[in-house]
């Protein structure tokens, strides 16, 4: 089975079609004022729509309100939201049924033992993220370009399917790879020129390392 490969934090035509063209399996749009990749609900209108069929849509929300993800979820014809906050089980538990979407949660983690969380939401969402842990300080809780130690993925009996996101890029995504047995990976600061600045040459070089995995 290929590596497929999610492009995320998508805010114009360009970089959408680079990441459609060249392969990607699915493409996210930010739903987060404070994100420098932050969509609005006309802009994620116009970008849906020229997303074929096969491609997944994917929402990214931190803590939204019942609003917010009803209008995102309209508006961007999305398949899947990703939780990247500190939503808890018995939060996104009902939004499978409620908005009729696939559930992503985001774990972040710096230790072995962060991967613990991950078991908390078996039977309530459908996938989990890997992301890794941002400083405390720190005002996003993803798309910075941080990576955890892969290693610490070795051996883990996951309690859900899964996906692989912080600090990849063209160059290290093989090794990622290699080292947790990933089959769907997620990159958005590793394609950019800035962070918010998607770059097409970036994207289609990450998607070709992919592709031969």
């Amino acid at each position: 089975m290929p590596v497929q490969t999610k492009i995320c934090g998508l805010s114009t035509l360009d970089a959408l079609a680079a990441a459609i063209g060249h392969g990607a399996s699915h493409v996210g749009f930010v739903f987060f004022p404070k994100s420098p990749r932050n969509v609005g609900f006309e802009q994620a209108a116009a970008l849906a729509a020229s997303v074929p069929g096969h491609v997944r849509k994917v929402g990214v929300f931190v803590n939204p309100d019942d609003e917010l993800l009803s209008r995102a979820i309209m508006a961007g014809g999305l398949d899947a939201v990703q939780l990247h906050g500190t939503e808890p089980p018995e939060r996104a538990a009902p939004l499978r049924a409620r908005h009729s979407v696939e559930v992503w949660k985001a774990v972040p983690v710096k230790t072995r033992a962060d991967l613990d969380l991950a078991r908390s939401y078996r039977g309530a969402v459908d996938r989990i993220l890997y992301d890794a842990k941002t400083p405390d300080e720190a005002d996003l809780p993803g798309g910075m370009g941080l990576r955890f130690d892969w290693k610490l993925l070795g051996g883990f009996a996951h309690p859900l399917p899964w996906l692989l996101s912080g600090g990849l890029d063209a160059r290290n995504v093989g090794e990622a790879v290699d080292i947790t047995g990933a089959r769907l990976v997620d990159v958005s600061s590793g394609v950019e020129s800035a962070p918010g600045v998607k770059d097409v040459d970036k994207i289609a070089a990450f998607l070709q390392s992919a592709s031969q995995l």
